[in-house]
Order: structure tokens, then sequence, then C-alpha cells
């Protein structure tokens, strides 16, 4: 019985183990399919978590769309009532010296600066109404949607102004009347322009791309 046992050999049990300890390691993910692992990396990276279905992307143009339009009209109305009320009257004072109501017409950009460059500020916001169009073809982003939303519509709001009021096409004056002490005078889409910029700057410094995707340092 030694002799047979010694000729045929007996079963190593620290290698039977090792076979039983190498089936996990092939569970880990040999058997997930391709590209699994790929998308755990990627939620880590807080990348699979952000919906891309064309649905999405419907839905945030639109909030674009509604956030630029509501922009527009407020800043269109607002002047079609300054020059109606206020152009060639007294300035109005709302608090006092700190705060007025004082109609002018701006041939610049925001705030009356570069007032010799009229045309090239129109067509600097042709410019950007053409970049926030391309733009919205990949966006995923609810905040982007309302700061493009904010600065197409301020640049719609200020565009108008320059192709149809005098003294001509693309060099038309905006109506500016928002009139703070110690401040150049500005208008709703001014307004609109600052704070969608603001709001660009506060999104790339978080890292958050108009596509959704969140790059962390």
């Amino acid at each position: 019985m030694a002799e047979a046992e010694s000729i045929i050999g007996t079963p190593d049990i620290p290698e039977a183990e090792g076979h039983e300890g190498a089936e996990p390691e092939q569970n880990d993910g040999a058997g997930a399919p391709d590209g699994q692992a790929a998308d755990t990396t990627a939620a880590e990276d807080g990348e699979a978590a952000v919906d891309r279905s064309p649905a999405t992307r419907r839905r945030r143009i639109i909030l674009l769309f509604c956030v630029a339009v509501l922009a527009y009209l407020l800043d269109l109305g607002s002047k079609m009532l300054v020059v109606a009320k206020l152009e060639h009257q007294e300035p109005i004072e709302i608090f006092g010296s700190w705060l007025r109501l004082d109609a002018i017409r701006n041939a610049g950009a925001a705030f009356g600066i570069g007032e010799a460059f009229t045309i090239i500020f129109t067509i600097i916001a042709a410019t950007v109404i053409v970049v926030i169009a391309r733009l919205s073809r990949k966006l995923y982003s609810l905040p982007w949607a309302v700061a493009l939303g904010l600065l197409l519509g301020g640049a719609l709001g200020n565009l108008t102004d320059r192709i149809f009021r005098a003294p001509g096409v693309l060099e038309g004056a905006v109506v500016d009347f928002i009139a703070p002490a110690h401040f150049a005078v500005f208008n709703l889409a001014d307004s609109s322009i600052v704070c969608g910029g603001i709001l660009i700057v506060i999104l790339s410094f978080k890292g958050l791309d108009p596509d959704g995707t969140v790059h962390k340092d």
C-alpha cells in the first residue's frame, strides 16, 4: 500500500487550496462585461452619474431658451418704457443720490466702454450668440444652461439696440438707464451678461463643464 501511494503520489493540499483561492480573482474582473471596469472608474471621477440622454439635453436647451427669453423680454420692455417715459426728462431718484433712473444712449459696450467701436461690439455680440448656439449641442448641465441663457438674453437685448436704434444698422446706441452713484450707467441686458459671466467663472472654478463632466483636482 505504501509503495502504491509512493508511485501514484498524494494530492498536494497547499496547491489545491491555491486553486480554490484563485477563483475569486477570476470573479473580480475576468467574467465582467467589457467596459464595466471603465464605467466604475468613471463613476469615481463623477462622469458616470451624468445623464447624457437626448431627453436631458432637450430639457437643458429648453431651460437655456426660457432664461434667455425672460432676460430679453425684461430688457426690451424696460428700454421701451424708459424711452417712452424717461428719455429727455429729469432723472428719477430711487434711493436718493445713490441710485437714479437716468436715460442715456450708449454707443459703446457695457457700462459705456469703447464708444468708438460700436460695430466691433456688435460683431462680438453676434459671435457670442453663435458660440452659445454651438455649446448648446452638448449641453447637459443645468447651471450651465442658466448661465448661457443669461448671456444669450443679454447679448440679444443689446444686439437689438445695435441693429434697430439710431443712428443706423449695426451702429445703434444702446439704451442705458440704471445709474448708481459713482458708477457707469447700465441696463438689464448688461446685468444679465455680467451675472451669466460670473456664474460661468464659478462653474469653471469648480471644474464643471457644459456637458456635465466634473474635473476633480
